[in-house]
């Protein structure tokens, strides 16, 4: 019942008007209903008390004077008689109420109590008598309720603890202290691979250690287990996990033990590291990187400082080999000083190739052969190539049209091809074959380019790339190269590269060179054919043949040698050692140009033009300057502030004779 609906107590034991039904019964009753602990009364037809027992008594503290022949409301109050009331109908119908609930009661304040209304002798709907038993369960309900209070705050603390647990961002995992696992939260199934029902109950060391620490993790728990050392408990450890797939991986853990009464349960926090380990890898693989870069960087330097130096004998050996072919010209030995030229030649090309390698400048665009980087870097690699056996095959495509490009970026990208070639090539025991090949792509009429392309590839017959990994070779940092070999950066670089030069590098498939690998370099064409190599151009007839030239160089062979081609090719020389003595013989004699070396010691090329520019501005528009580093930042702004032309060394007579003749055009 609810707390609106009250129960009635019965008068007092003993004396008082009995009705008529229970005059007969009431010794009986009187003796069965004092030894019930229930507190029973019984009211007449006007609803006074005329009977109760002493268990009614003892409960409201009244003696049966107070009690006996009064009516029910002024003894249990006005709330409690409200209730009553309310089920008089009931009793009227000859029905038995019975309720339950809490009450005011007059005396004893608000109690909780259960009660039999048991109506006798109805008679025109009104009974002439009525039992109420009555039963106290206020002490019994509270019990009830704070030992409810205490269970759903249990029930809330383990609910959010649960709450926690199942929503941690780490994997938590508890055993018991035999190591089988109780509790194994989302984070971990998710970390492990494992759903939940299939860890608990299993032993922790089956589930998350790999086989060959398993002997270690046991004979801990045995240790811990003992009350021996606890050397992981309370600390950050870092350690291999393995998931339920078996691979492993790197976790860091946190253990701790709790005690619930007589039983002892470990709880692991576990992170995966798997992501730190891959930052920290690439760190270290980007760190390496770094340092080969740095090696390659001054590795490039000493190169360019080595080939700057090699410049100048090179330069003599050339021209002499060439003066001394034309002074042997018909003679059997000619064709050893022309063999003395070519080799000679072909390190000046060498020596240009670590220059323009070595030499950090902005990204300059003209007019590129193809053919022209093949060979220079089939040069290059030419011993390294001998060396390992490697038989190698040149189809250049004559005329082939030159691309816009910058030369330096190009060759690199042609060189790394090579030297990936020779390195997969290192696979096969005999018959290593490498070509590069250039031509130009045929035009289709669905063809959307708007010019036409030409094509380098370089072709092996090595052991090729398996099919599953041709899509990632152009990936950065990935290689198929062993340890320590390569950086996995060459191809990325490459491609990015041809990319960015409107071209493009690709994979091709094998086409019958015997397996191995090709790969094609595309580049749009300039527009402009290639210009076949000529023979010299005929010494000048006309008056430019009496031109009065000025030589400067501090490098006496070098002068020297210039100084010969050029009287061979019928100019008037004269030499200067250096350019303060070149300043003193300009104040003295007429010249018409004047060639000059861009390095010296005292009055370098740079200060002897701005003299020049100062003194005979005429003449300053035709200085020639010769140098072997014409890539260094300094060098380049001077040649461009000056607008002169320039010459590399090493060089052959035929270019210097048509930079002197285009430089006295007027």
């Amino acid at each position: 019942m609810t707390d609106d609906f009250h129960f009635h107590p019965t008068p007092d034991a003993g004396v008082g008007e009995l009705g008529s039904v229970l005059k007969a019964t009431l010794p009986l009753l009187s003796q069965v209903l004092e030894a019930v602990p229930a507190r029973v009364v019984v009211l007449d037809a006007r609803e006074c008390f005329v009977w109760a027992n002493h268990e009614f008594f003892k409960f409201t503290g009244l003696h049966p004077k107070q009690v006996l022949g009064q009516p029910i409301g002024r003894i249990i109050g006005d709330a409690a008689y409200a209730g009553y009331s309310a089920v008089r109908a009931r009793l009227g119908s000859g029905q038995t109420v019975a309720w339950e609930g809490w009450t005011e009661l007059a005396g004893t304040g608000r109690r909780y109590m259960r009660e039999h209304l048991v109506p006798v002798d109805v008679q025109g709907g009104l009974p002439q008598a009525t039992v109420v038993m009555s039963l106290d369960l206020t002490e019994l309900k509270r019990r009830d309720a704070e030992l409810s209070g205490k269970v759903a705050e249990l029930e809330a603390s383990e609910a959010l603890k649960s709450s926690i647990f199942d929503n941690a961002m780490a994997a938590l995992v508890s055993t018991d202290e035999t190591g089988h696992i109780v509790e194994f939260n989302p984070a971990a199934a998710a970390m492990f691979g494992l759903a939940r029902e299939q860890a608990l109950g299993r032993p922790v060391s089956e589930v998350m250690i790999p086989p060959r620490l398993r002997a270690a993790h046991d004979a801990g728990m045995a240790r811990v287990t003992a009350g021996g050392e606890q050397r992981v408990m309370g600390r950050r450890v870092e350690m291999p996990a393995l998931r339920a797939d078996g691979s492993e991986f790197p976790v860091e853990m946190l253990l701790w033990r709790t005690g619930v009464g007589s039983q002892t349960f470990y709880t692991a926090s576990l992170f995966d590291l798997s992501e730190r380990a891959a930052a920290q890898g690439e760190i270290e693989r980007q760190r390496e990187a770094l340092r080969q870069s740095e090696k390659l960087t001054a590795m490039g330097s000493l190169l360019a400082g080595v080939a700057h130096e090699l410049n100048n004998p090179l330069s003599i050996v050339m021209g002499r080999a060439s003066l001394l072919a034309e002074k042997m010209s018909g003679s059997p030995h000619a064709a050893d000083a022309q063999r003395i030229h070519e080799a000679a030649e072909r390190c000046g090309r060498i020596v240009r190739t670590f220059l323009n390698m070595a030499r950090s400048r902005p990204a300059n665009r003209s007019e590129v052969a193809l053919n022209d980087l093949a060979t220079a870097a089939v040069d290059m690699l030419g011993y390294v190539l001998r060396s390992h056996g490697i038989a190698v095959t040149l189809d250049l495509l004559p005329g082939l049209p030159p691309v816009k490009a910058d030369a330096d970026q190009i060759g690199q990208i042609v060189l790394n091809l090579i030297v990936n070639a020779q390195q997969a090539l290192g696979a096969r025991d005999n018959g290593r074959r490498l070509t590069v090949s250039t031509g130009v792509a045929p035009m289709t009429d669905g063809d959307r380019r708007r010019t036409p392309r030409v094509w380098l590839r370089v072709r092996d017959n090595g052991p090729g790339i398996a099919t599953e990994l041709r899509e990632r070779i152009f990936e950065p940092f990935f290689t198929t190269k062993s340890e320590g070999v390569g950086t996995g950066l060459g191809l990325a670089v490459s491609r990015s590269i041809a990319r960015d030069h409107g071209g493009e590098l690709t994979l091709q498939d094998d086409d019958g060179f015997g397996g191995g690998t090709c790969f094609c370099l595309q580049m749009p064409v300039s527009g402009e054919r290639e210009v076949a190599e000529t023979e010299p151009a005929p010494l000048p007839e006309t008056d430019e043949c009496n031109a009065r030239l000025l030589v400067v160089d501090d490098e006496t062979e070098i002068a020297e040698l210039i100084g010969e081609m050029l009287s061979g090719a019928g100019y008037e020389v004269m030499t200067a050692e250096s350019g303060a003595v070149a300043l003193a013989m300009l104040a003295e004699a007429r010249f018409d140009a004047i060639v000059s070396d861009l390095h010296m010691p005292d009055i370098d090329g740079a200060q002897l033009w701005r003299e020049v520019k100062a003194r005979h501005p005429t003449l300053a528009r035709r200085m020639l300057f010769v140098t072997g580093d014409t890539l260094s930042p300094i060098a380049r702004q001077f040649l461009s502030e000056a607008r002169c032309d320039s010459l590399n060394k090493p060089f052959s007579k035929q270019e210097l004779l048509a930079r002197v003749t285009a430089l006295l055009q007027p």
